[in-house]
């Protein structure tokens, strides 16, 4: 949140803290059980790996082990929601048209992890709904979860979002900059000039003039001018500082 504030990026209302609503997220988890859309499920990895090795989906495409259980497992289980053969379209903003066949592509995917904590691709779709969310732009290495997420809203009868997938900025080796890859962490003490870096990397164009100018005239300028076309057909862009 401080780093949000040195770049000049205020949000909306009152901070929205998910482990406020762990309620919410149960409740409709237990209704879509009762209405046996969602089924427990022990699978470990190993297991998955196993059965790609006889000759069954890959371990990323889920080849329904547990969906015909009858009995709920003693031991800690995730929870799956049930996929069909329905196709998921979307116009991403930025990618063009997106299909994509979840019970081919993905098969059933979780909701709930063993550890009981409630699954990214389920939460968010909750998150957005209860927050009137209705236009998305995050990275490109997210634009395989909208179709889980679409489906989803489909399913509770939810609005679904419009959405743009951006590059992601990537160093030297191709990975995404982030605390896992150690990339060093954003320089609190020259916020103009990350800012002004970004809209290059971006692809955006900014004048040279604006290398010194404030935040604020920085972030003006962008939102006068920003144009995603620039970044068509891009699915990473590469920092190599």
């Amino acid at each position: 949140m401080k780093t949000l504030e040195a770049f000049g990026l205020h949000w909306d209302g009152e901070v929205y803290y998910q482990s406020r609503h762990v309620d919410i997220y149960n409740d409709i988890i237990n209704d879509l059980q009762r209405n046996k859309l969602i089924y427990p499920c022990t699978c470990s990895r190993k297991t998955l790996t196993a059965a790609s090795d006889r000759g069954q989906p890959q371990p990323d495409i889920y080849p329904g082990l547990c969906r015909n259980r009858q009995t709920l497992p003693d031991g800690p289980h995730a929870l799956r929601i049930k996929t069909d053969n329905r196709i998921i379209s979307f116009q991403d903003e930025l990618q063009g048209l997106i299909s994509h066949n979840l019970a081919k592509q993905d098969g059933d995917f979780i909701v709930k992890r063993k550890d009981r904590i409630v699954a990214y691709q389920f939460a968010v779709v909750i998150d957005d709904d209860l927050q009137h969310v209705n236009h998305i732009v995050r990275g490109f290495d997210l634009l395989d979860a909208t179709p889980k997420q679409i489906y989803l809203q489909q399913l509770l009868g939810l609005l679904t979002p419009r959405y743009m997938h951006v590059p992601v900025i990537v160093d030297e080796q191709g990975y995404k900059l982030s605390k896992q890859t150690q990339a060093t962490a954003v320089d609190l003490a020259s916020p103009h000039r990350i800012i002004f870096a970004l809209l290059v990397l971006l692809k955006q164009n900014p004048p040279i003039e604006l290398q010194q100018a404030p935040v604020t005239e920085l972030l003006g300028w962008a939102v006068e001018h920003w144009n995603p076309v620039l970044l068509k057909n891009a699915h990473t862009v590469s920092c190599d500082d």
